[in-house]
């Protein structure tokens, strides 16, 4: 078959929501197709902080901070943190709507105080509300908003109790920003990321391709909740985790098992990106 680049979200995907360290299928899987020629690639909404431990398995280079910054092995393709301007505007206007807000850099991520324990009354949930959850939990280098210096940062993660509380936000930055709130799946919180229009991590895809003279068709995705949704519609094969999000298993080609019923290993025998052995069970 033709070379496929191959784009993998991590939290609900690649791993359990917070955590760093893949099924094992899922990295056996992962070198097998690169043993083929394929190129695997982080596309992720976390900054290059966070998804950092996981460098340390073989990726070939990521989509990360949601398309705001695309590097593939030691070549930075695509580089596009906020304005001054933009920062500011944005981390008023939620303090005003009292909304939480992390702040991702390139190499940091600053909470509001407080965010602990607004997740600690939140029930239920997606995958990257999970996510904040485990890191906060396991401190997983998230400081807090007193000790943020300045530096560019590439998005901001929301949280609120109510959608009123984003309006204001909403009517002044929607034409400059996304809005891309998570599924609810039974939370009694709203999450979400504010995005640079600039770019998404379908863009961030196209930057990828283009670096690598490669057609999109070429391309497989691979996610579970509506922050992918841009990366399912871009790539040529779209495929969303059991455990994702309903309304983008409806716009993926490919439904898969669990990440931990060893979904992405599946995945990659299913479409042919590794060899399916008869006898496996």
């Amino acid at each position: 078959m033709n070379k496929k680049l191959i784009f993998l979200d991590i939290d609900g995907t690649l791993t359990a929501p917070g955590s760093n360290v893949p099924p094992q299928s899922a990295l056996d899987a992962i070198r097998a197709a690169q043993a083929q020629g394929h190129k695997v690639f982080l596309c992720t909404g976390r900054n290059y902080d966070m998804l950092r431990p996981l460098l340390a398995y073989g990726f070939d280079g990521a989509v990360a901070s949601g398309g705001g910054y695309v590097f593939m092995d030691d070549q930075v393709l695509f580089d596009c943190p906020m304005t001054e301007e933009q920062k500011e505007r944005a981390l008023r206007l939620f303090a005003e709507g009292g909304v939480l807000r992390t702040i991702e850099a390139r190499d940091a991520s600053y909470c509001d105080p407080g965010m602990g324990e607004f997740l600690q009354q939140c029930s239920g949930g997606n995958s990257e509300l999970l996510r904040w959850r485990e890191a906060l939990e396991k401190d997983l280098g998230i400081r807090p908003m007193a000790e943020y210096d300045g530096r560019p940062i590439y998005k901001v993660v929301f949280m609120c109790a109510r959608a009123e509380q984003l309006a204001g936000a909403i009517r002044e930055l929607e034409g400059e920003f996304y809005f891309l709130v998570q599924d609810l799946a039974g939370a009694n919180c709203l999450n979400g990321e504010l995005v640079n229009r600039k770019f998404d991590k379908g863009s961030g895809i196209r930057q990828v391709c283009r670096a690598l003279d490669m057609p999109l068709s070429d391309t497989v995705g691979v996610g579970d909740s509506m922050n992918d949704l841009e990366m399912i519609e871009t790539v040529g094969i779209g495929v969303c985790m059991a455990n994702g999000s309903p309304k983008l298993k409806k716009r993926s080609d490919l439904v898969c098992p669990s990440v931990d019923e060893d979904g992405l290993a599946w995945a990659f025998r299913e479409l042919g990106l590794v060899e399916s052995h008869k006898n496996e069970g």
